[in-house]
C-alpha cells in the first residue's frame, strides 16, 4: 500500500470542527449574545437575551469558562453584585472557526439537496 493510500481520509460530512462545547444550543446562545458585545454583558442582561434561568446560565458558563472560551469577572455597584461575562480572545477565535464549519455545513447540505431534486413533474417519493 503506498503512503497516500494508508492515509485514512476523513468522511465529507464528519465535521470534526463543529466544537461540542459551542454546538449545545444554550451554549451558542450565550456566545453569540456575547460575540455582539465586545465589552461583555451583565449576568442578568446575558440571561435574558438568551432565555435561560440563573442555574442553567451559571451552569453553561461554567463549562464555557473551563474550556477558556469567556471571562467572568465579579464586582460590586454600590451593595449589589454584579458579575460581567465576556468573550475573551479564543472564544472569539473558536467561535468563528466554528461558524466556518457551520457555513460548510450549510453548503454541503444544499448542495445535497440539490443535486437530489426531482426532474420537473416527477414526485419525490421519499427522501433516504
Amino acid at each position: 500500500m503506498s503512503g497516500n493510500k494508508a492515509r485514512k481520509r476523513q468522511p465529507p460530512f464528519a465535521y470534526s470542527g463543529l466544537d461540542r462545547v459551542i454546538h449545545e444550543r444554550a451554549r451558542l446562545s450565550v456566545l453569540t449574545s456575547l460575540v455582539s458585545h465586545p465589552k461583555g454583558l451583565l449576568f442578568s442582561d446575558l440571561k435574558q437575551l438568551c432565555g435561560l434561568t440563573d442555574g442553567n446560565l451559571s451552569q453553561h458558563l461554567r463549562v464555557l469558562e473551563a474550556a477558556h472560551l469567556v471571562e467572568i469577572s465579579k464586582d460590586r455597584d454600590g451593595t449589589r453584585p454584579q458579575t460581567t461575562c465576556r468573550l475573551n480572545a479564543e472564544g472569539r477565535r473558536r467561535y468563528l472557526d466554528y461558524l466556518a464549519v457551520l457555513e460548510q455545513v450549510l453548503l454541503d447540505a444544499a448542495a445535497a439537496v440539490k443535486s437530489r431534486s426531482p426532474a420537473k413533474g416527477k414526485r419525490d417519493d421519499a427522501i433516504a
